[in-house]
């Protein structure tokens, strides 16, 4: 018996004396019956400890943006199908979707910050959202912003009524044309390198604050024609036999997320989550809800 509480006795002593100096221990030369397979076995957990805590962190988040951090989403507010306020008062869309999965793949917690497009900059600025993700055109804005990962092709479009007689981008001469504020397509038409000699031949160029008030113009006939992205303009006119794009395109795009040009670590993090989630398959379960764009995505394509 007494045997046996001296051995149970030196086995905790032992314990103890390698969990208290381990750090010291860890550099000592093994013992020459332990050989090769002993430090085998010693450094076989500690590797197999340190892919654990990385595939942990890789889907939780690290420092500042661990479990429980608050992501603010930035977006338009009434840019369907992308982003928007239903008439509940819920988020909705395509992005507010992703964003949404994003935050599950973390485990942060969402918050939306829904805004007037044009109000986008002042809102990313002061702090107000962590970015802007509501089909924002990385084209021209290249060194505006730090840029995840495009996600999506556009195609900037002029819609008209099926009856207007417009069939061209010269059919538009004389004609009054709607876009939205702040917009890829409201850019081209006032870019000398894009198609400001095409807006000057524009009896006027009216210039809205979303383009749900701008179809609404269209079809009460306040205006005749509106330039757009065509994927927004896909979701506008589903359902609705009596409008159209012409051929003629004015300028082609990719989305992306804008973000801080300091915070690359956040940036960073939410292209891991996207690619995550492109691989595990919740991108295209989430874009086959939204048809009117699901072609134009890019990822995983």
């Amino acid at each position: 018996m007494k045997k046996k509480m001296m051995s149970m006795l030196a086995v905790a002593m032992a314990a103890a004396l390698i969990a208290g100096c381990s750090s010291g221990a860890q550099n000592a030369p093994a013992q020459a019956s332990s050989g090769a397979d002993a430090q085998a076995s010693e450094e076989a957990p500690a590797e197999d400890a340190a892919q654990e805590e990385s595939s942990e962190n890789a889907a939780q988040g690290t420092g500042d943006y661990g479990e429980g951090f608050v992501f603010k989403h930035g977006f338009d507010l009434d840019y369907p199908p992308y982003s928007y306020i239903n008439d509940a008062g819920e988020v909705g869309g395509f992005d507010v979707e992703m964003a949404q999965a994003v935050c599950a793949y973390y485990g942060w917690v969402y918050e939306p910050v829904p805004f007037n497009w044009d109000a986008k900059d002042a809102e990313l600025n002061a702090g107000s959202c962590d970015c802007i993700w509501s089909g924002f055109t990385v084209n021209g804005r290249e060194d505006d912003y730090l840029w995840s990962m495009s996600y999506s092709d556009n195609t900037q479009m002029i819609m008209v009524h099926v009856d207007s007689g417009i069939e061209t981008l010269e059919d538009l001469n004389g004609k009054v044309v709607g876009v939205q504020t702040s917009t890829s397509a409201y850019d081209l038409l006032n870019d000398e390198e894009g198609q400001a000699q095409l807006k000057e031949t524009f009896a006027s160029l009216e210039v809205y604050e979303t383009y749900t008030i701008a179809f609404n113009d269209l079809k009460a006939g306040a205006i005749d024609a509106i330039a757009i992205d065509v994927t927004s303009g896909n979701f506008l006119m589903s359902g609705d036999p009596d409008y159209r794009f012409l051929d003629e395109a004015l300028g082609s795009e990719q989305y992306a997320i804008g973000f801080r040009m300091d915070d690359k670590e956040l940036c960073d993090l939410v292209n891991a989550a996207l690619e995550a989630l492109v691989e595990d398959g919740t991108f295209d379960t989430i874009g086959q809800q939204y048809p009117d764009i699901y072609d134009y995505l890019s990822l995983g394509k």
